[in-house]
């Protein structure tokens, strides 16, 4: 049974009538056609529009969407011959980063992306999504290897952000991500990255520093979560709601669209109508055109040229504006 937001109920409505039409259907001598015809006309262009007009912060629920696609299912849709690594000689393996090498198309790359996991066993184990430092580690050991032998990143960022407990911050949860930043900042092959959920904090961070930034249609990317924020602005004033939220989000601006409005990010890439769980072949379809598109322009670049124009990509994020008093 699907899973519906709550601005999505008129449309839970429409479809749990359509699905009970069919089984009704179902090897009976009963034309109900025409009718399970008209409903669902009726709910694509409902969905439509609804998916039209979303908020932001609505757009922050699709992309917390409990039956959203997760790096782990993107590699099983467009990756082949994946072998997954574990740990950073360090310290131990972090489940909430995977990561391991595989080819995209014919092309053989190193892949690692945030995993939250299914289900409240593999949730937990994977800390929901929200990395340890020996993570970040790990996901650093993979890049060094891709350097090594000369073959392009590929991450995937999904994660409201990284672990804050004291046993994180003990093993050097900030070191471990300034670390990643600034060596993914001069690794000597191609980066492409894809947020494809939330991208939250420097936990997210630590995997997007990149040639290549991409966002798929209704994911977000943040430096703080709506919640965050709106409890740092408003929570003196008593509870917080749904609208304190909401009204966090708009200020954030933590859009794809607003993203690659500012030139944070390189592109969005589309999503099927109600989310990428609706059709996560699709998706990964998308996904995979615009990793192969982007290595074909990065893979000829000279390794100088290549960290120079990351270099100036980053430098140009952001701006000043200076008025007189």
């Amino acid at each position: 049974m699907s899973y519906y937001l709550d601005f999505e109920k008129p449309l839970e409505k429409l479809e749990t009538k359509i699905e009970e039409l069919k089984k009704l259907s179902d090897g009976k001598e009963i034309d109900i056609a025409s009718e399970i015809k008209r409903l669902s006309k009726k709910a694509k262009e409902l969905r439509l529009d609804i998916f039209s007009r979303l908020t932001p912060w609505q757009k922050n629920l699709i992309a917390r969407h409990p039956e959203r696609p997760y790096t782990l299912d993107y590699i099983n849709l467009i990756v082949q011959d994946f072998i997954e690594l574990h740990g950073d000689r360090r310290f131990g393996d972090d489940p909430a980063i995977v990561g391991g090498i595989g080819k995209i198309n014919g092309n053989t790359a190193v892949i690692i992306g945030h995993q939250k996991g299914r289900g409240t066993k593999e949730r937990i184990l994977r800390n929901f999504g929200q990395p340890h430092p020996e993570g970040y580690r790990k996901a650093m050991r993979l890049m060094r290897l891709a350097e090594r032998f000369r073959k392009p990143v590929i991450s995937f960022v999904d994660t409201q952000g990284a672990y804050p407990g004291m046993g994180a911050e003990k093993r050097g949860q900030a070191e471990a991500i300034a670390a990643n930043l600034m060596e993914m900042s001069e690794l000597k092959v191609p980066i492409i990255s894809i947020v494809i959920g939330e991208g939250g904090s420097g936990g997210a961070l630590a995997l997007s520093v990149a040639d290549r930034l991409f966002m798929l249609e209704h994911a977000v990317y943040s430096v703080i979560s709506p919640e965050g924020c709106a409890a740092i602005l408003w929570k003196k004033n008593g509870d917080l709601s749904a609208d304190d939220f909401s009204r966090a989000a708009e200020a954030l601006k933590v859009t794809a669209q607003d993203l690659k409005a500012f030139k944070i990010i390189d592109d969005v890439i589309p999503e099927p109508l109600g989310g990428a769980h609706r059709d996560p072949e699709a998706t990964a379809k998308k996904i995979a055109e615009h990793i192969v598109k982007s290595l074909e322009v990065l893979g000829s670049k000279p390794v100088e040229k290549l960290i120079e124009e990351r270099y100036k990509k980053i430098r140009k994020i952001g701006s000043l504006t200076q008025t007189e008093q």
